[in-house]
């Protein structure tokens, strides 16, 4: 059985639905609960890294001092062309290792269930091929991405945060947007900190589910891809 090392940097952002669907492949899910302590390995024997979101930027060691072992994986992966797929924090992670800029609280924060527009560029891409030209997703940040690393392939965007997707090489992806969360983890987001945003948890919750029947699939064929990618034992550079 192959295997996924999947790293998580809070309580609450779990694998979810992405995890899922790769069990459901019949890979086995090793997931590292980091912001509790449990160390991170220090070598990547795994056959694909998942790296889960988190309220810190890539580097902010002083905060989460398990990054710079997570981002020593990556840089492993990368490497060696071991599949990744970064989410939130982990594309940021992705793009900081391979040389490009993320930024704290940069432009407008997205949150909740957000319209993502798919490039032209996805027409060749292994996992984001053949999808709608829009597809929701639930989006939770206020950090980005501000410049590609060289060589990556821009494959989705939003008017608020242009880099919402992208891949590098043949085995690397990293999202801005939460392909992982059901509408239903949006209960568990601090209701007093989105009214002090201007924001109503009760209407961001139905838009998610509302959105659902479109990003769901849409979001359940890219890990599948994934996972088939994952099982083959591609190593594409």
């Amino acid at each position: 059985m192959r295997r996924v090392l999947a790293v998580q940097s809070t309580s609450s952002g779990g694998p979810g639905r992405f995890g899922a669907r790769l069990a459901e492949a019949s890979l086995a899910v090793d997931v590292i609960h980091a912001w509790d302590g449990h160390p991170v390995p220090r070598r990547l024997e795994h056959d694909a890294l998942l790296v889960l979101g988190g309220g810190f930027l890539p580097d902010e060691d002083d905060r989460a001092p398990w990054l710079a072992a997570t981002r020593a994986l990556v840089a492993q992966a990368l490497e060696r062309s071991v599949p990744v797929f970064g989410i939130c924090l982990g594309g940021q992670m992705l793009a900081h290792v391979a040389g490009g800029v993320v930024e704290g609280d940069v432009g407008a924060p997205e949150t909740g269930s957000t319209p993502i527009t798919l490039r032209p560029e996805t027409a060749d891409d292994p996992l984001f091929h053949g999808l709608p030209t829009t597809v929701p997703a639930i989006e939770h940040h206020v950090d980005a991405i501000t410049k590609l690393p060289p060589g990556a392939v821009w494959l989705a965007e939003t008017a608020r945060c242009p880099y919402q997707a992208f891949r590098l090489g043949s085995s690397a992806w990293g999202v801005q947007f939460h392909p992982e969360v059901p509408p239903e983890r949006l209960r568990q987001w601090d209701p007093d900190r989105l009214r002090a945003k201007g924001l109503d948890p009760e209407r961001l919750h139905a838009q998610a589910v509302a959105d659902d029947p479109v990003a769901e699939p849409a979001w359940r064929t890219v890990a599948d891809r994934f996972a088939a990618l994952v099982r083959s034992g591609d190593r594409m550079g």
